[in-house]
């Protein structure tokens, strides 16, 4: 080899080099002044949602909204940051955080041992009810009469694990109007859902769906955030304190769950936060004990 060509091949060695390095110097996994939380885009969150599951997360006139996307819009504010919101299915949701596709998830997510496998959560700001919902008309009243009924569940939600646990066989679906259109058209004779979720559905459902039933369960819902993201694990915590202590995570409950119980015990955020009280509820659908935490992972 000439010393021509050599020239060229180091040349060429250095140019791919410098290559790299740039790229290194903007990738999402590396700190940086501009980019302390390690984000897809410096100085906004990418959050990964669902748009069909009113009143928690869903889509209205083109603009996602709900409880938990009202409240993680507050929590950014309150560090600084913008928010990007994006559709995904639950199913894939904590894996596209936990590959980084998403900073966030956002979707009323349950925190379970399993889940923290795969994601890391911020500190609860809710608690949850399963709900069943049944056709009008259906002599369905409880969850012990789900034994040999087709049941339908949201894949890879909590809901899916109880029916799982409680060997129902459940059909699994991608998505909740998914689930809500079995019941319609009689092809399942009960839908273990998010009971806020399948109250609105039974509402919107124009009679042909009742909530039959719901039980408490154990375990609060927390917004994931991948393992490997601490800084902007602990500033989401601490925003979220901010808008619990001054009223916003009060106002939200009583906007989008009127009436709703706040169980005795739950303590949002870091446990410490005083907050204003939520306005009394109102009677409701019957509650039975919590799900038992063998039922539920």
């Amino acid at each position: 080899m000439g010393p021509r060509r050599v020239l060229v091949t180091t040349l060429t060695a250095l140019v791919s080099l410098a290559s790299l390095a740039a790229c290194g110097s903007t990738s999402p996994s590396a700190t940086s002044a501009d980019n302390p939380y390690q984000l897809i885009e410096p100085g906004k969150i990418r959050v990964g949602t669902l748009s069909d599951a009113p009143p928690n997360v869903y889509l209205k006139d083109g603009k996602f909204t709900g409880f938990d996307n009202d409240l993680f819009t507050a929590v950014a504010a309150k560090a600084g940051l913008k928010v990007e919101f994006a559709s995904t299915d639950f199913s894939s949701l904590l894996s596209q955080v936990a590959n980084h596709k998403f900073d966030v998830g956002s979707s009323s997510i349950t925190v379970t041992e399993a889940r923290k496998k795969t994601v890391a959560f911020t500190n609860g700001y809710d608690f949850g009810y399963f709900g069943l919902d049944v056709p009008a008309g259906s002599p369905i009243t409880a969850f012990d009469q789900l034994a040999g009924k087709r049941v339908v569940v949201v894949q890879g939600t909590v809901q899916d694990d109880y029916a799982t646990k409680q060997n129902l066989n459940p059909v699994r679906v991608p998505d909740y109007n998914s689930a809500l259109n079995q019941l319609k058209t009689g092809t399942a004779e009960a839908w273990i859902s998010p009971a806020e979720i399948g109250e609105k559905s039974a509402t919107d459902s124009g009679g042909k769906v009742v909530l039959a039933q719901k039980q408490l369960s154990p375990a609060p819902t927390a917004f994931a955030v991948a393992q490997n993201r601490p800084q902007l694990l602990a500033a989401l915590n601490k925003a979220l304190d901010e808008v619990i202590a001054d009223g916003t995570w009060t106002h939200l409950q009583e906007q989008y769950y009127p009436g709703r119980p706040v169980p005795d015990g739950f303590k949002p955020g870091g446990g410490s936060v005083t907050y204003p009280p939520v306005a009394a509820a109102s009677p409701g659908p019957a509650t039975s004990a919590p799900v038992s935490a063998s039922a539920t992972p």
